[in-house]
């Protein structure tokens, strides 16, 4: 198992990420370039949840959205054809002082397959550089959002 801890700083409110993050319509993967709308279906939604499967590059997980507590949203895989055991995403957003917020990200990955453990361990080493791009830039796209 893997597990991947990003921290970003943006000028985002908690509620303008929590509102990029929680919006499964079109232009999503403007936001985040690992869900590809060919991937991207949402099978229920409720005030504070939503479960979604998405993905891209023929990694796809179904995922359980909650964000009950909106400054902490927790993403649990419950379906994967690579990721299984814990995997998921959480975000915690914190407001700082002068206009910004604090983005800390946690990723688990716990391959459920040899497809699966080698991309595990790939992304905690070699590949880490990757997803902290790909988070970078879901924090430009969504500053730059209009409200």
């Amino acid at each position: 198992m893997t597990t991947i801890h990003f921290t970003e700083t943006t000028t985002a409110t908690p509620e303008q990420f929590l509102a990029g993050l929680t919006d499964f319509g079109p232009g999503r993967e403007k936001l985040f370039g690992n869900s590809a709308a060919a991937y991207l279906k949402v099978h229920a939604q409720g005030p504070d949840w939503a479960d979604v499967t998405e993905g891209s590059g023929g990694v796809w997980e179904r995922l359980h959205y909650d964000w009950s507590d909106p400054r902490k949203i927790v993403m649990t895989t419950t379906d994967s054809n690579i990721w299984g055991g814990r995997s998921g995403h959480t975000y915690t957003l914190t407001p700082q002082g002068g206009g910004v917020t604090r983005l800390d990200a946690v990723v688990v990955r716990d391959g459920k397959n040899f497809k699966g453990r080698v991309t595990g361990l790939l992304l905690g080493t070699v590949a880490k550089g990757a997803l902290g791009k790909a988070l970078a830039n879901t924090v430009k796209a969504i500053e730059s959002t209009p409200l």
